[in-house]
């Protein structure tokens, strides 16, 4: 069983898709079945998005996996959760959310050193195709280096 504090779940998708700006670290409202879940490691940031909604920022579609031992008061996997931020950071992201081409977008789950569930959360602005290829390319040629590093 994986300790809580070794939770690190990612969205690898969203710095492939979107070059990221500014990022913001929110706490999450959960219920008691919600947090269980996420420190057994059973969540994903797949096809996630956040929207501010009248000064309130949410998360939509995050996936967290109902409790084995829940009962009746189980949660529903992929309902909208509350992000807790503070007035200043959720009126530059509204700001930059309306803006065309930018997206609020999770990047990393993970559990703090007192054992709250936190959200690392970024401003995305869409990639392009060519600069996806571009990322590919830095990437790859990262690896090469290491391997040759590597062998002497």
């Amino acid at each position: 069983m994986k300790l809580a504090k070794d939770i690190n779940i990612k969205n690898k998708r969203a710095t492939y898709d979107y070059a990221i700006g500014d990022t913001f670290t929110a706490g999450i409202v959960l219920t008691g079945t919600e947090i269980k879940s996420v420190r057994m490691g059973k969540a994903s940031l797949v096809d996630t998005f956040c929207y501010v909604d009248n000064g309130e920022v949410w998360i939509k579609n995050m996936y967290i996996a109902e409790y084995f031992y829940g009962t009746y008061n189980n949660h529903s996997a992929r309902r909208d959760r509350k992000l807790l931020l503070n007035r200043k950071e959720i009126a530059k992201l509204e700001k930059s959310g309306k803006e065309s081409g930018f997206t609020i977008v999770p990047l990393r789950l993970f559990i703090n050193d007192r054992g709250l569930a936190k959200l690392v959360i970024g401003i995305g602005r869409g990639k392009k195709e060519y600069d996806k290829r571009q990322s590919i390319k830095e990437r790859e040629d990262k690896r090469s280096m290491a391997r040759m590093f590597e062998r002497s």
